[in-house]
């Protein structure tokens, strides 16, 4: 059998998958061989069998590689021998601690934890605690937690912090050499009422087009790469932080303070550095021509989205006569962002309207309630003048020929469009994608369904099909946006790609190249295409030689940035599951209303009505009913009753179990909605209820309880909160197979 390399990635049930580059299928790890090693080691395997479906079972042979960053856990302390138990479960074994290595910790604490001995098939890891982080209901834990555990860097280098101190605090007369003064244009900055930085100033006015009515568009963001030079401390941390993160009540950002917050942030009534894209738009929304050019601004004001929004709906109300003389220009902004608009709908682009929340949490950082964010006229108004900025710079860059960072989203791959365009004539609609599909068909069927009231499973599943957007050197285009080409130009201070293309751009007005060297000692992230695996955990994969060349470089930097991008995001969603499971722990027993969100084989995902909470109701809590998934309708049909669950389901649930650890939040089903029950089942409904303790529960259910068992040791020393009552059969629930339903890998 063949030999392989890979990454292990472990499975909290204690097995584990090797992760292999390219498109290779990963090699499942028996329990067995996960003994001798870690979650995230890089290790060689003998491919010893393939299961009945072809998927190839691994033996380890050698580790080629530990992991050394430390592992974050709690202290704890049983019959008399001290242990951490890992917080990420995928490392499947506690951890041995000295009794001289605790370094003062406390049972309970939370700890960070170097190994000093590996583990082996007869013995657990050994360790020595490095760092202790406090009490787990400390405030703010759970984000120390996460930005060690994803690996967020999180502490600027003492040359880093040396050199932004040692910048000026206001724009210098040097600093203004070679600059296009627009101190006079009132450039005005839109945001959240909560932002500190502000990277982007917008304005616009009438202008004639050729000789039809238009506008010009001014979009200025702000100059980082006059301060951020490449080889220098500022830059080698902004690189390897690649974004910044953003977490309730706290950001990690990608630059100090003192020019996030401070030098760069374009406030109102100071001098500031920008790069400019001036455009020209006609009546129907077409960029006519664009100039790019490194100028001088003062922001005029500093409006929020809410004010904007207020006053776009009355102009006679006191937002607008607070802001009298800047009304006229918010005007025009609305009235170019309606032409982009319909620009956007003639090309196909795709608009899904999705309700995205916002936890607010008190002074102790628990959560005080979880709102929805409304996106207003202001906020789309923004959305479209960054669009156009973004596409410009795209274009400036390909005009040119020159190597830059495309943010690149491709259309469906083969399986999932077929598995798309099955469901879609499962359901009859008379709408279908073809065999090579348009963003245009994705947006029309989304507008013929929006009043469905199945809608929210479709759109899910047009969703589900498309490929996460990367940052690559290669030019594929962005399928959801329906662009040839498109950059990230208007967020310098907080991505890293956005730096790239300032500087690219600023290269090309000076009729220079410019040159991304590639970084000695690095290592090539999991490519993007496989972000679900590695780089979606923000993991890097085995060391890789860069060959040299430009493109190449391009390539990894690319690779680099969209990995630490789908690391930010799980470190945030983590910090927000644990803040919602903490939340949860205070309603067990609780029933709300709610709508089932997600469908898979092992249960339905369902979100709490005004709450915004997504848990697990599992298929042992369905009933007596055998039921089935069918993966092409993406539902759960109940063999007896007909009873059947599809994405928009209206149920009622009762909170009964909250894992802490786990991020998990098991539901009860007390009542479906009518709109679960078959024809036949709504006539038998009272008769299966009657009936439903005397049923027999199938094999398979009892196997799941049986293994359930098992664990009930462990599940007792988790932290896990659970229901007093049928607390066995919620225990039942089949963990291994849990994770985020829309469109996450198994990891």
């Amino acid at each position: 059998m063949a030999e392989v390399e890979g990454t292990v990635f472990g499975h909290r049930d204690g097995h584990g998958f090797l992760v292999r580059e390219g498109a290779l299928p990963d090699v499942f790890l028996a329990p067995q061989e996960m003994r001798s090693v870690l979650h995230r080691d890089r290790v060689k395997a003998r491919i010893v069998r393939y299961d009945k479906k072809g998927r190839p079972e691994g033996r380890v042979l050698e580790i080629l590689e530990r992991k050394k960053a430390p592992i974050i856990g709690r202290l704890l302390h049983e019959s008399g021998i001290w242990l951490v138990a890992p917080e990420d479960k995928r490392y499947g074994q506690d951890i041995i601690v000295p009794r001289n290595a605790v370094a003062g910790a406390s049972v309970g604490q939370v700890v960070a934890i170097e190994l000093t001995e590996p583990p082996s098939l007869h013995s657990q890891p050994l360790g020595r605690v490095t760092e202790v982080l406090g009490e787990i209901d400390d405030p703010g834990m759970e984000i120390e937690i996460a930005v060690r555990k994803y690996e967020v860097p999180h502490i600027f280098s003492e040359a880093t912090l040396a050199q932004a101190a040692a910048l000026p605090d206001t724009v210098g007369a040097a600093d203004k050499k070679g600059r296009i003064d627009i101190t006079d244009v009132p450039l005005v900055t839109i945001d959240g009422e909560d932002a500190r930085d502000f990277d982007d100033a917008v304005y616009c006015e009438p202008a004639k087009v050729g000789r039809a009515k238009g506008w010009r568009l001014v979009v200025a963001i702000a100059d980082v790469s006059h301060y951020v030079k490449p080889g220098e401390p500022l830059d080698a941390d902004a690189y390897e932080r690649a974004t910044s993160v953003y977490f309730p009540r706290r950001v990690i950002p990608m630059l100090p303070e003192k020019i996030s917050n401070g030098l760069c942030s374009l406030n109102p009534d100071v001098e500031r550095l920008a790069m400019v894209c001036d455009m020209l738009v006609s009546g129907d929304g077409e960029v006519h021509a664009y100039q790019f050019f490194p100028g001088v601004i003062r922001s005029a004001a500093r409006f929020s989205y809410t004010e904007v929004a207020a006053i776009l709906a009355n102009t006679r109300g006191p937002e607008a006569a607070r802001r009298e003389a800047l009304v006229p220009q918010l005007l025009d902004l609305h009235d170019v962002y309606r032409a982009l608009l319909r620009a956007r709908a003639k090309r196909g682009a795709i608009d899904f309207e999705t309700t995205e929340t916002q936890i607010v949490c008190d002074e102790n950082g628990r959560i005080e309630k979880i709102v929805p964010r409304t996106r207003t006229e202001a906020h789309r108004l923004i959305e479209e003048s960054m669009l156009a900025a973004n596409v410009c710079s795209a274009d400036f860059i390909a005009r040119a020929k020159h190597p830059a960072l495309y943010r690149v989203h491709e259309g469906p791959t083969p399986e999932k469009k077929t598995l798309l365009q099955n469901y879609l004539k499962a359901l009859g609609l008379g709408l279908a994608i073809g065999d090579d599909p348009k963003p245009a068909e994705f947006q029309a069927i989304a507008q013929a369904t929006k009043d469905r009231p199945d809608a929210a499973q479709i759109h899910s599943m047009l969703l589900r099909s498309m490929q996460q957007a990367i940052y690559t050197g290669t030019n594929s285009g962005h399928f959801g946006l329906a662009y040839e080409a498109y950059t990230h130009f208007t967020s310098p201070i907080r991505r890293y790609p956005d730096l790239l293309v300032h500087r690219v751009i600023k290269a090309l007005i000076e009729g220079r190249r410019y040159m991304l060297a590639s970084r000695a000692g690095n290592t090539r992230p999991v490519p993007a295409k496989k972000a679900g695996k590695g780089a979606k955990a923000g993991l890097p994969a085995a060391p890789v030689l860069v060959p040299g060349g430009e493109l190449e470089a391009w390539e990894v930097a690319g690779a680099h940035c969209s990995a630490n991008e789908r690391r930010a995001d799980e470190a945030s969603r983590d910090v927000e599951a644990w803040l919602k499971c903490r939340y949860m722990r205070e309603h067990l027993g609780e029933e709300y209303g709610g709508t089932v969100s997600a469908v898979t084989s092992f249960g339905l995902f369902v979100t709490l009505d005004g709450l915004y909470v997504e848990g697990l109701v599992h298929i042992t809590e369905l009933g007596s009913d055998y039921y089935r998934f069918d993966e092409v309708k993406q539902e759960l049909r109940g063999e007896r009753t007909g009873v059947r669950y599809v994405v928009g389901t209206r149920v009622r649930v009762q909170v009964s179990r909250v894992d802490l650890d786990g991020r998990k939040i098991d539901f009860r089903l007390v009542r479906e909605g009518e709109d679960a029950l078959a024809p036949r089942a709504r006539r038998d409904k009272a008769a299966a209820n009657d009936t439903a303790t005397s049923e027999i529960v199938t094999l398979k259910q009892a196997d799941r309880a049986v293994k359930a068992a098992t664990k009930a040791k462990a599940r007792a020393r988790s932290g896990a909160a659970l229901l007093p009552s049928r607390a066995g059969k919620s225990a039942a629930r089949k963990s291994g197979t849990r994770g985020a339903p829309r469109g996450a890998t198994r990891r």
